[in-house]
């Protein structure tokens, strides 16, 4: 069955979401450690809120990535003999 392009690309931009996230929360714990006197963080935290934001963002949209990887371990494992 032939899905439309526009389902396709939908389908599809949901994968980005979790590498996009993930790489600004690298970013933001990386390049500002003059924000962390804005934070409302302890300073003993070595994340900021920008960074903790951007990281469970990330963990919220893996969904579609788990699904693919589930998808895909079903078709990789052989059938047992006897089920």
């Amino acid at each position: 069955m032939l899905r439309p392009p526009l389902v396709d690309v939908a389908g599809r931009l949901g994968f980005a979401a979790t590498p996009t996230f993930a790489l600004m929360a690298w970013i933001s714990a990386v390049s500002s450690p003059g924000m962390i006197m804005c934070s409302v963080a302890s300073p003993l935290v070595p994340i900021n809120d920008m960074a903790l934001m951007y990281l469970l963002m990330s963990l919220f949209h893996l969904s579609p990535w788990l699904k693919l990887l589930s998808r895909g371990s079903q078709h990789r494992i052989p059938p047992t003999e006897g089920d």
